[in-house]
């Protein structure tokens, strides 16, 4: 797929750039991507957000990590922490910005270091695109994290958006996206929103315990997943 988040942030913090992100999905009209929503100090994020950081401890890997503002909040409390991202220009950013352990990569084809915790936020669990994918993602998370290490993420109930909209005959979670910057278009690509109930159903069946421990007034929640002994 075509960088353009990876460049739209690029654009946006090195040039000062005024073009617009776009995200593009089967239920209507595009919808911007505010560019400042990926440099939100602890204060600008949301109480979920904060709620995540509190609860990673020992060895931290934020993966899909963007422009790195969650790994720049975790530094700050001398957190042994690593920003995993697949972008080359959002690694730059990063670097630029101060985050100290970069690792440029797609994470289902990293091996190296195992951690204690693996953080996904503002849905980066979504990069599983579909039921089967989120399966094959806590396989690649059990082989990651240590022994009593914890896979915290975020994601929400989408049922709502299928009153505009016919649900199809496969999980509606997994939804069709693209994104537009600068007159460019990715292609199109499924991401993954994962209801509570389907998303501890998998993950009992994968050998992990599921805890959701926030939710908020706008049905997204934030879960913590160990693996059973």
């Amino acid at each position: 797929m075509t960088d353009l988040p990876g460049k739209a942030i690029h654009d946006y913090y090195f040039n000062k750039s005024k073009i617009k992100l776009y995200v593009k999905d089967i239920f209507g009209p595009k919808v911007e991507m505010p560019l400042s929503l990926y440099f939100r100090g602890f204060s600008e994020m949301p109480d979920l957000e904060k709620k995540a950081l509190q609860l990673g401890r020992g060895k931290i890997l934020d993966i899909g990590a963007g422009s790195g503002s969650h790994v720049l909040e975790l530094q700050k409390n001398n957190d042994e922490v690593y920003a995993l991202e697949i972008s080359p220009s959002a690694c730059e950013v990063m670097k630029n910005r101060g985050v100290e352990n970069v690792i440029c990569k797609d994470i289902f084809k990293y091996e190296g270091e195992k951690f204690d915790t693996l953080l996904l936020l503002m849905n980066g669990i979504g990069l599983s695109s579909t039921l089967e994918g989120f399966k094959k993602f806590l396989k690649k998370a059990e082989d990651l994290l240590h022994l009593h290490g914890q896979l915290i993420f975020d994601s929400c109930d989408i049922s709502y958006m299928y009153e505009v909209a016919e649900k199809p005959d496969y999980y509606y979670g997994q939804v069709k996206c693209r994104y537009e910057y600068d007159q460019l278009l990715t292609d199109w690509f499924e991401w993954l929103y994962l209801d509570k109930k389907t998303m501890t159903q998998i993950a009992t069946e994968c050998g992990w315990n599921a805890e959701v421990v926030f939710e908020d007034e706008n049905d997204q929640y934030l879960a913590v997943l160990t693996k059973r002994n």
